[in-house]
């Protein structure tokens, strides 16, 4: 299967939590770009859902981004470690707080 994206993703795992109204799920990403991302989690919304990401930088920061769900794929939660490609990818939307500390984090990860 081809990738469909016009962006490059870099592999990068990050904590962070995730829900429509607040972020109380627990994931971590597969990889990221400054517009999008992939979740891995057992529990993936609905395509087309908006969701809320709380998400932990390295250095600790924290950003805060609202996001669609372009696609997910659920599989048992014993078997998301390693299935391939369980959880959802999310296309980023609207930051309410970080986002230069995110894309400067994207950005360095590209070098």
């Amino acid at each position: 299967m081809s990738d469909k994206r016009g962006i490059v993703r870099k592999h990068k795992r990050l904590k962070l939590r995730f829900g429509r109204d607040y972020p109380k799920r627990v994931a971590f990403t597969e990889d990221l770009s400054g517009c999008g991302l992939f979740i891995i989690t057992g529990q993936p919304e609905h395509p087309g859902s908006v969701v809320l990401l709380q998400i932990v930088l390295p250095d600790e920061q924290e950003v805060i981004v609202r996001g669609r769900v372009q696609w997910a794929k659920k599989v048992p939660a014993n078997l998301v470690r390693v299935a391939k490609k369980g959880g959802m990818g999310v296309r980023l939307t609207h930051f309410e707080s970080g986002e230069q500390a995110y894309k400067a984090f994207v950005a360095e990860l590209r070098r």
